[in-house]
């Protein structure tokens, strides 16, 4: 055990970092039923800290959890070129988890669709969906676990009002278009902060992306600055944004399929509107 007090304060402080990690993701699977008993939870595993943190995190709950649920770790070699393929399986190996590296060359469908110099991010995170989406039925997962955090999410709402006109961001839970797979997110309620700090001390070996997470000037940085800048000037605001993402007033707002405003009526008596005033008449 140490004795040097910086040891043990940076020992202290990762301790309540890695316990308010695990509360968030504990309380947002609790809240919104993400994992349940006999679940087969495929975790997509990219090489970034989410994903990381993610799995490490899950990790640590099933060995706690009062239902019995099984993780297999996913990665999707996308084919990019210097892509170090040996790290994902050696750190997967050595944590002993299932896992499974997807080959499928996405990498040259973006490059020969997306013009030089634009986003390839959407093109390239839906044909990675589509992917996964069949392995994980392939494998027998019923639900599939994504690394968004709640800055993600925070994030994708200002780039669908921004960008798309739509009031719109990432939840926390979702059944898929096809209604064959749920993905969950279990990191919704954990800050970007927090796991930057947490794959620092753990050492992940982190992966970049240097298809599309290098490219400069993407709206989503534009909008992370912005959010960084609001949270310097008025700390907190970023809590506040998220927990409004969570309480929706369909009424405040506009949408008439959401709401039924076409039959809205008040209920007030109102037969004396309509009642017939005597008329006198005077000889």
């Amino acid at each position: 055990m140490t004795t040097d007090p910086a040891a043990r304060k940076e020992r202290t402080e990762f301790n309540k970092l890695q316990k308010r990690l695990r509360r968030n993701v504990g309380k947002a699977i609790e809240d919104y039923r993400m994992i349940e008993e006999g679940d087969k939870v495929m975790v997509c595993l990219s090489g970034g800290k989410d994903s990381y943190t993610m799995l490490d995190i899950l990790l640590g709950l099933q060995k706690s959890a009062p239902v019995h649920f099984d993780l297999v770790a996913v990665n999707m070699d996308q084919k990019q070129p210097g892509f170090p393929e040996h790290v994902l399986p050696e750190y997967l190996s050595q944590q002993g988890v299932e896992y499974h590296i997807v080959e499928k060359d996405t990498y040259s469908v973006v490059k020969d669709i997306i013009p030089e110099g634009k986003t390839t991010c959407g093109l390239c995170s839906r044909l990675r969906r589509g992917t996964l989406y069949g392995f994980a039925e392939s494998i027998g997962a019923n639900k599939i676990a994504l690394g968004h955090h709640r800055d993600d999410i925070i994030e994708t709402l200002f780039l669908n009002m921004f960008h798309g006109g739509k009031l719109k961001a990432m939840p926390p839970k979702l059944l898929s278009d096809d209604q064959k797979h749920v993905l969950i997110r279990p990191l919704a309620y954990c800050k970007e902060k927090d796991i930057e700090r947490f794959a620092q001390a753990r050492e992940f070996p982190i992966i970049p992306c240097n298809l599309c997470g290098s490219q400069e000037n993407l709206q989503r940085q534009n909008i992370k600055m912005m959010l960084a800048q609001w949270e310097k000037e008025q700390p907190g605001r970023s809590e506040n944004i998220f927990a409004a993402i969570c309480n929706i007033a369909p009424s405040q707002l506009g949408d008439k399929d959401l709401f039924d405003f076409e039959t809205l009526q008040d209920k007030q008596e109102k037969s004396h509107l309509f009642t017939r005033l005597d008329v006198v008449q005077v000889d």
